[in-house]
């Protein structure tokens, strides 16, 4: 399958398409946070944006960013060729429980150690996220915990016919 044509880029946007394979990992002091049962779960300004082709950004907050008992651990686990192997949690919100809506890498692989301590969530199984107030669409598909904000620019993996790229 041929590379898919990038949108073009507005002011201050980036592509997906000039993000690295194998990702990279990035500081953020954008204003992160998530939401589930109407209540704020978790909320940072020293998250981790990892960039990788063709997907937007996935999130990863500091453990001691989430509120205490917001985050459960599930027994789901999955394998990434360049981060290993994951761990999943179940998000504790409000009377709201989200499974399996939260990721870590508890040994993260060499050039990802600083993953450690940190866990991820998927937009689209929690009420919301938000990146410096603007509120996140969720990475399309299920399957990818991008969040997809007005800052970047696709095409994106995950949507239906993207499963080659």
């Amino acid at each position: 399958m041929n590379r898919p044509v990038p949108e073009p880029l507005g002011p201050g946007q980036e592509s997906v398409w000039d993000y690295p394979r194998p990702p990279r990992v990035e500081p953020t002091a954008e204003d992160v946070e998530v939401w589930l049962g109407g209540v704020r779960v978790a909320a940072s300004r020293r998250a981790l944006r990892v960039l990788e082709t063709s997907h937007p950004p996935a999130y990863y907050l500091p453990l001691e960013d989430f509120e205490p008992g917001s985050l459960r651990p599930s027994e789901r686990t999955s394998w990434c060729e360049f981060k290993g192997a994951a761990a999943y949690h179940d998000v504790l919100g409000g009377d709201a429980v989200a499974r399996h809506a939260a990721w870590s890498y508890p040994r993260p692989s060499r050039g990802f150690e600083s993953l450690r301590g940190r866990v991820a969530v998927m937009p689209g199984a929690v009420d919301r996220c938000t990146v410096d107030g603007e509120v996140v669409t969720p990475q399309a598909g299920g399957f990818y915990g991008g969040w997809v904000t007005s800052r970047v620019v696709g095409p994106f993996k995950g949507a239906p016919g993207t499963s080659g790229w």
